[in-house]
């Protein structure tokens, strides 16, 4: 966030529950100003890290004088050091975000790459789906061929003993008759 004063501006952003104020000339680069926050947010928890270890924010909470972490301050003068010139801290700011742009171009690449590989996967799950349609269909015929030969194994002896008795007593039907 930003507040203008005059032709100066505030900046300010919270992270881990701590503010980080900056007071610059309206003039110098928005981009910069956070990118300098951020350097000595970084800067900052750094050092508490190395001093208090995993309780650095209770360090943080129970501070009992306003300056209580003076300390710190020839670390922040450096990065303010290298903040003073607008024009140098630009240069890490364009490499920094050459390295960032590299990095996500690389991750792009790799999400393509995958998305690429999905696609192949899935062309080669439906071509063997087509082909489990196709040998479903020859194992529809093939029992429907089955069913058919067991009813004639089963119903077949019986039906034709039936026509033979059926046949036997027409034509003697017929010969009694003529």
């Amino acid at each position: 966030m930003s507040i203008q004063s005059g032709n100066m501006m505030f900046y300010y952003m919270a992270r881990d529950n701590l503010c980080f104020l900056t007071l610059c000339e309206q003039s110098y680069p928005k981009r910069l100003a956070f990118l300098y926050l951020e350097q000595v947010a970084d800067v900052f928890t750094q050092e508490m890290i190395k001093d208090f270890g995993g309780n650095w924010r209770q360090a943080v909470d129970q501070a009992a004088r306003p300056f209580a972490f003076i300390k710190y301050d020839p670390v922040i003068q450096r990065k303010q050091r290298d903040f003073k010139d607008s024009n140098a801290p630009q240069q890490q700011f364009k490499s920094q975000l050459n390295e960032d742009l590299s990095e996500i171009h690389t991750i792009m690449k790799k999400n393509i790459d995958e998305i690429l590989n999905r696609g192949e996967k899935l062309e080669h799950v439906s071509s063997i789906s087509n082909e489990l349609r196709a040998k479903s269909k020859d194992f529809k015929w093939g029992a429907k061929k089955l069913t058919w030969q067991a009813r004639l194994q089963q119903y077949g002896p019986k039906g034709l003993i039936g026509i033979i008795v059926l046949a036997v007593i027409y034509y003697k039907l017929k010969g009694l008759l003529f």
